[in-house]
């Protein structure tokens, strides 16, 4: 889909295809505005007529839609309601977006013209998010809509301006959209061989792309990531992915790490059989990790930023992790592992710290879809977070709210810590049947010395069971937009 941004002309009765125009509440009801004024005359009261008789109210979001108007050459009109023009923001400008191409994306429509004053870049940004759709297994014309707008026009003031700002959006847009189709896609086609190739196109934005196989994690003792793919038949990968964008090569970078579990069977502790197909989805938080420093890259972010990946497939066979081996870690720390289905923390361990050991960062945030716990307490509304720093949970807490990607921060602490203590090694990878999600990130705690980090336990956010404005059901790449605002609002020269 083809999205332009051009400067308002004035005029709008000879614009063809779908046009949408705004009109704002007001005490009265609504209010017509050009160019919803100069329609309505054009077509003899008819939009008015149309908006009364819907009993429009231009409450935020409300739809009138009229076919086929006479007097203009538009072959629909559809008149969308913004609220209190003072209320609207730049992410209720993405929701409108995204309202408006899943109203019309099945219209039977090629082009769409959208007239918007203000925030025009961030309505586009909606549009591009919402018309995603990921239907590349279809193959009979029967079982999927096929969308026929083609492009859309946005006309807006200074609209060199909201262009420019747009062009920074799409590069955005392109991460969350690679998040996205990473996490949809089933796990015979992401596995951590075929994860890592894709993971080295980023070489093409100029971010250095470094991998380690088993032999070199061996090495360095990365006992406890390898424990957890040791039973899969697809080899173990780590990822290092570096973007020197500062021009201040030699400032210490921020450091984004992933959990990369391609398909998690849960391993010898194997899973219900109920939702398993969904476990494809268990390497999300990787997914955002990829997304972000392809976001980053793309828009030549002046900062330096390292992403870390570690990639396993969690399966269940006569080679694999049984409950109750203990495992040596790169920091020197053994683990007895008492359920192999609490394995993306034993994953994240030697990420976090060969990630702190080699690339000394200013701060490590690390992204998981790490426990069902998470989705109890939060829902799908918010990822928890759990940190050991105030400032970087404030700044993760600004950017979240800004890209509306939002979340909740979670205690750690000493009692949670005593409830991982192992009897025969430093820590058992499970505390219990209180806390989870708590004692999960506390286990992560353990592998970052006095580096501020934070932990995203995303399970509830990253994958949605119902569509949103600016998403369709299913992946949403979360965590990809906020990493990215948290690098540009922070941390670029």
């Amino acid at each position: 889909m083809k999205i332009t941004i051009n400067e308002i002309n004035g005029e709008y009765t000879n614009i063809e295809g779908a046009l949408v125009v705004f009109s704002p509440k007001n005490k009265e009801g609504y209010e017509f505005r050009p160019p919803a004024a100069q329609l309505d005359e054009a077509m003899n009261g008819a939009l008015k007529k149309a908006a009364d008789t819907s009993n429009f109210k231009g409450s935020f979001g409300q739809m009138v839609e009229v076919l086929a108007p006479t007097g203009v050459a538009a072959s629909r009109i559809l008149l969308v309601g913004l609220g209190d023009m003072e209320k609207v923001t730049p992410l209720l400008s993405e929701r409108l977006g995204g309202k408006i191409i899943n109203k019309l994306i099945y219209s039977n429509e090629k082009k769409v013209t959208i007239v918007k004053g203000q925030l025009a870049s961030h309505a586009a940004m909606g549009v591009l998010l919402r018309q995603y759709k990921f239907d590349k297994y279809y193959t009979t014309e029967k079982n999927v809509k096929k969308p026929s707008v083609e492009a859309v026009e946005f006309l807006t003031h200074k609209a060199d301006l909201a262009d420019e700002e747009f062009k920074e959006f799409e590069k955005i847009a392109d991460g969350v959209i690679w998040a996205r189709d990473l996490v949809t896609e089933p796990g015979n086609v992401i596995y951590p061989e075929s994860y890592a190739a894709q993971i080295e196109d980023l070489t093409k934005l100029g971010i250095e792309v470094e991998i380690l196989d088993e032999d070199k994690m061996e090495e360095l003792g990365m006992e406890s990531l390898l424990g957890v793919g040791q039973g899969s038949a697809s080899s173990s990968l780590m990822v290092i992915m570096r973007w020197n964008g500062s021009a201040k090569k030699d400032e210490a970078p921020v450091a984004f790490i992933g959990k990369g579990v391609t398909f998690d069977t849960g391993g010898i502790s194997l899973k219900p059989g109920a939702g398993m197909g969904d476990m494809k989805f268990d390497m999300g938080g990787s997914a955002s990790v990829v997304g972000a420093m392809k976001a980053i890259a793309g828009r030549k972010a002046k900062a330096n930023v390292v992403g870390v990946v570690g990639l396993v497939e969690n399966m269940p066979s006569s080679t694999a992790q049984r409950p109750g081996d203990v495992v040596g870690t790169m920091s020197g720390q053994t683990i007895e592992v008492l359920n192999t289905d609490a394995e993306g923390r034993l994953v994240l361990a030697d990420c976090l710290w060969y990630t702190q050991d080699t690339h000394k960062p200013k701060f490590m945030v690390d992204l998981a879809t790490l426990t069902g716990a998470m989705m109890v307490a939060l829902g799908q509304e918010y990822a928890g977070m759990f940190s050991n720093s105030d400032e970087l949970c404030e700044m993760l807490n600004k950017a979240g709210q800004d890209v509306d990607e939002l979340l909740w921060r979670m205690p750690i602490g000493d009692a949670y810590d005593k409830m991982i203590n192992s009897d025969i090694a430093d820590m058992k990878n499970i505390g219990g049947k209180y806390a989870g999600s708590i004692t999960a990130a506390q286990f992560l705690h353990r592998f970052v010395n006095d580096v501020p980090w934070a932990h995203l336990d995303i399970a509830g956010t990253a994958w949605r069971q119902k569509p949103s404005d600016v998403a369709e059901k299913g992946a949403t790449g979360y965590g990809v937009r906020l990493l990215d605002r948290l690098v540009k609002d922070n941390f670029e020269d």
